[in-house]
């Protein structure tokens, strides 16, 4: 059986985030998921999450001024002491959201520093959450980005991921697998997944193109789904964008698990 987790940054956007909960909850998810929870105080999340009996599954770690352009601050030299800040408030929420799974986005290159200075940042910050969650059970993933919505973005690979996994050396830093950039960026995803399913923390969805719901595009999530009911026990974020409405699109899940 998958376990699917509605993402409200994406999903019920017709509403208010707040009242996303319930709409999620009605319709059979248990857990959800989305991109920041910042901007609300974390005693009305919590209130959302026990009184419509969901599982809060994930959530990012700030990422700079995302409306104005950033896409995570993790590589910089000059911004290590915010990325730092930012875990300290994303553990601060996860406490009291009882939330397991933090995401770092790395950020988009500047063009200010080298590639190896990028690396070596990227590598001494994911040590730095990796110390302060790893004692309340947290994993802290990496998430790649395909280069078409985000150009210049510095992870932007399966491989490169595993680059940076393998080089911090943590138990709880992990991949984080979203089907609907990798097959941008490289295709082949059930065998990707494969090769690399010891190191994936979670995984992510939507189809391609336009990133709208699973049956819109080319990716036979029919057979990806039945693979991963043989081959995962985590959870799967709907990260996407409806074609339509939420509601009128949410059939795919019985139409491809079933």
């Amino acid at each position: 059986m998958i376990d699917f987790a509605a993402n409200l940054s994406m999903l019920y956007t017709e509403k208010d985030f707040i009242k996303r909960f319930k709409s999620a909850s009605e319709f059979g998810f248990k857990g959800v998921e989305y991109l920041f929870p910042y901007d609300f105080k974390k005693e009305d999340i919590k209130n959302e999450l026990v009184n419509n009996s969901l599982e809060q599954i994930l959530f990012d770690f700030p990422a700079g001024d995302f409306a104005g352009g950033d896409r995570g601050i993790a590589i910089f030299p000059d911004r290590k002491s915010e990325f730092q800040e930012g875990v300290q408030q994303a553990v601060e929420y996860a406490d009291i959201l009882e939330c397991k799974r933090l995401t770092v986005l790395v950020g988009i290159d500047n063009g200010k520093f080298t590639t190896n200075e990028l690396n070596e940042t990227l590598i001494e910050n994911l040590i730095y959450a990796s110390e302060q969650t790893k004692d309340k059970g947290i994993n802290v993933l990496v998430e790649a980005l395909n280069l078409i919505d985000a150009p210049n973005y510095f992870v932007s690979t399966t491989n490169h991921c595993k680059q940076i996994v393998d080089s911090v050396n943590k138990d709880n830093v992990k991949i984080q697998f979203d089907m609907y950039h990798m097959q941008i960026m490289e295709g082949d995803l059930i065998r990707t997944f494969q090769n690399n399913k010891s190191q994936i923390g979670h995984i992510q969805i939507a189809d391609n193109p336009g990133r709208n719901e699973p049956g819109t595009g080319e990716i036979n999530y029919k057979n990806i789904f039945s693979f991963l009911s043989e081959n995962y026990d985590g959870w799967i974020g709907c990260e996407y964008s409806p074609f339509n409405s939420t509601e009128d699109g949410l059939d795919w899940i019985k139409k491809l698990t079933e």
